[in-house]
């Protein structure tokens, strides 16, 4: 599914959008946020975790690496990746034990930590077009499947949606 981001609030309208369309808690899912520095990665996320609950402030990962995010049937994880050096760090942040029922893993720059990052279920592509920017998404898995067609369904972002596949 590609999406056009003509502005910030487009991209917050597709993290909300994402989180409506959300398959549910009770199997766990990982998202992959790649693209550029400043392409839209942490704003979608922040306005994903907004809508899905999260009423305090959401930082950025950039230095804390993680950032856990408790709500009553879910714990959202929000990791960004760009400072590490090496895929072993990755290890050292424990994600494999976060991934499974009840959690949401949002990991930024999966790439730098290689096979140690837990598979993706979906994969978000954010990258400039002129002044605006597009967002590729993509299905890994069969969850990642039903999410897309969730996000398919929901019509607040139809008019932004140029290839629905």
């Amino acid at each position: 599914m590609d999406i056009n981001l003509a502005d910030s609030n487009v991209t917050e309208a597709l993290g909300q959008a994402l989180a409506r369309s959300f398959p549910g808690a009770s199997p766990g899912a990982v998202v992959y946020l790649q693209g550029e520095l400043g392409a839209g990665k942490t704003t979608c996320v922040r306005s994903l975790l907004r809508a899905l609950g999260v009423a305090g402030l959401v930082r950025s990962p950039t230095y804390t690496l993680v950032e856990t995010y408790n709500l009553a049937a879910l714990t959202c994880v929000h990791v960004d990746l760009y400072r590490l050096h090496a895929p072993t760090q990755v290890d050292e942040l424990g994600l494999r034990d976060l991934v499974g029922p009840g959690c949401l893993l949002l990991v930024e720059w999966p790439e730098r930590g290689g096979a140690a990052v837990p598979a993706a279920d979906l994969d978000l592509m954010l990258r400039y077009a002129g002044d605006a920017r597009e967002a590729t998404l993509s299905a890994k898995t069969p969850l990642g499947a039903e999410w897309l067609e969730n996000l398919g369904h929901d019509t607040s972002l139809s008019s932004y949606v140029s290839n629905l596949t």
